[in-house]
This record gives C-alpha cells, structure tokens and sequence, in this order.
C-alpha cells in the first residue's frame, strides 16, 4: 500500500511519524513555510517531520493545481490530518481510499477549528473520526469514531494533544480494513451536523458582558494560540489561564475587582481570575507578577 500524506501543524505529526514506521509513504505535502523568522521561513511541522524522517516533500499553493504532479506517484491511499486546504475532487479521484482524521464526533463540529470551539461552546466530550473525504468538507463516510472527555483544565494546546494520539492509534486499527474494505463507512447525520470554522481575529477579543465561564471557556479554546486579548487603554494584553470567581455583586461588567496579587474582574456573572498573561514582545508571566510591575491598571477601572 502506497500513501500520500498531507498535514501541516503538530496535530498531523505523531500520525506522520506512525504510518512511516508501517507503510510506504511516498510523498508528504504540507502548507508553505509562512511564519517569518529573521529573514528566514521556518517550516511547519509537519514538513520538519518529513526531513527528518527522510521523505519526500511538496508544499505547494494550491493543491488543486498540481493534480498532474500527484498522479505520477501511483499512490492507492491518500491520508490528511489537518492539512489545511480543500482538497479538490479531481485530486481525489486518483486514490483508491481517500482517508481524513477529524478532531471531533462528526457529524458535530465540521470544518477547520473543532478542536478549539468544542472548549469554546463549553462541551465536555468530543473526540476523533476517520472519514472518507468528500466533495463537501467532512462530510463524508465515517469509518470509524472514538470519544475523548475535555476537562476543566484542558485548553486547545492540551487538547490537540490527546486527540493527535487518539487519531494516530485509531487511524491504525482501521487503516488496512479501510483499504481492504472490510471496514465499511456509515453516511453522517445531515440533521445532525454542525460547524466549525476558522477562528477570526475579532472573536480573540473578550466581552466581559458575558458570563465568566463563558469567558473562561474562550480563554482555554485560544491557549495557547493565538490567545485570548484584553484591550487596556493602549495596551493588548493576551490571557492563557484565568478561572471563574463566584461574585455576585452588582458591580458593572469589565470592572476590575482586585488587584492584590491578581487581576480580579467582573464578568456578566461572576468573576475572571487572569492567572496567565502576555504583554506582546514580552514573556508569559503569572498576573501577580504583571500587578507588581505595570502601572497601566488600578482597582475600579473599567475595562
């Protein structure tokens, strides 16, 4: 069995790595190096992977275009994770198995940030499905599911962890029944179905006029990128950790509370602790660290 494999952050990588050690990859395509660094691209990881590991490699544009490119493989089976692109069908067609790992419990949550609006819209369950791909984006035939519970503590970075794991160990027990077709996909739930687009800029930004668990929710769903944002006068402050403090006080919303030893401030209902913070150019450092040294805050300012 031949594979093709796209995939392109760290969430594809423990996949990457594990099918490399069963099965013939004969090429990796990821999305072009982006992310400048003193003058210089750095790769993303999943391209990192595929050097080290000695394979192939193409990060092109628009995958679409190098349908021509891909058929002189004569790969059998086509497997992403996270790649980042539409895949279009004319570059399916030239697989036998067309395989995509999903981080949620499709028919939920489609679409490119499952993973980070599952903890956003506050769910304590989500999880991976191998699905054959399809014209429409994940829609397609489900192979094969498994849960994975979010916890309190759990945050995007935390998450995509587990579930990176959890689609390599599935992907494996299934893989040759797939192709084999001894494992035979189920159609998805239209009724059922829900999405999950890409984050935009703007939902970064924190409404205190919203309850604190809710807040608390947004702030682990962006940790730790590209995390949460506070507007301080002129100042953008990034939150990656903040808890729910019980507050029933009729103080107005975005008011800050305390400033002993934390940052303490009013939500629609209850309170946000920020425990960890980033002042852009700066290290993460707690919020008890950032009271003593700023002077952009005092007690009673409204946010």
């Amino acid at each position: 069995m031949k594979l093709i494999f796209m995939g392109t952050p760290d969430f594809a990588v423990p996949i990457l790595e594990a099918l490399h050690e069963k099965y013939e990859i004969v090429l990796v395509i990821s999305q072009p190096n982006k992310i400048k660094k003193k003058n210089t691209f750095l790769d993303t990881p999943v391209a990192a992977c595929a050097k080290r590991l000695g394979l192939p490699l193409f990060q092109p544009q628009k995958i679409g275009e190098a349908h021509a490119y891909l058929k002189t493989f004569g790969a059998d089976v086509l497997v992403t994770a996270a790649f980042g692109q539409y895949v279009p069908s004319k570059v399916l067609s030239l697989f036998k198995k067309t395989i995509n790992v999903h981080g949620s419990l499709l028919p939920k949550y489609r679409g490119g940030a499952p993973i980070q609006r599952a903890i956003i819209n506050g769910e304590t369950e989500t999880g991976i499905t191998i699905i054959e791909m399809a014209k429409r984006l994940d829609a397609g035939l489900m192979y094969a599911k498994r849960a994975c519970p979010i916890l309190d503590t759990d945050t995007s970075s935390t998450l995509f962890e587990k579930l990176s794991l959890l689609g390599r160990d599935l992907l494996l027990e299934v893989l040759e029944d797939i192709y084999t077709g001894k494992c035979v996909g189920v159609s998805q739930d239209e009724a059922a179905a829900t999405y999950a687009p890409n984050l935009m800029p703007e939902e970064e930004y924190i409404d205190f006029n919203k309850q604190a668990k809710d807040i608390v929710n947004q702030i682990r769903g962006l940790s730790l990128e590209p995390g949460a944002t506070i507007l301080l006068k002129d100042t953008k402050l990034k939150v990656f950790q903040a808890s729910v403090v019980l507050e029933n006080s009729s103080t107005p919303p975005g008011t800050i509370i305390s400033l002993k030893k934390k940052i303490l401030i009013k939500a629609a209902k209850d309170a946000v602790s920020l425990e960890l913070v980033l002042v852009p150019g700066k290290k993460m450092i707690s919020a008890k660290d950032f009271v003593n040294g700023q002077k952009i805050l005092q007690e009673f300012d409204v946010i």
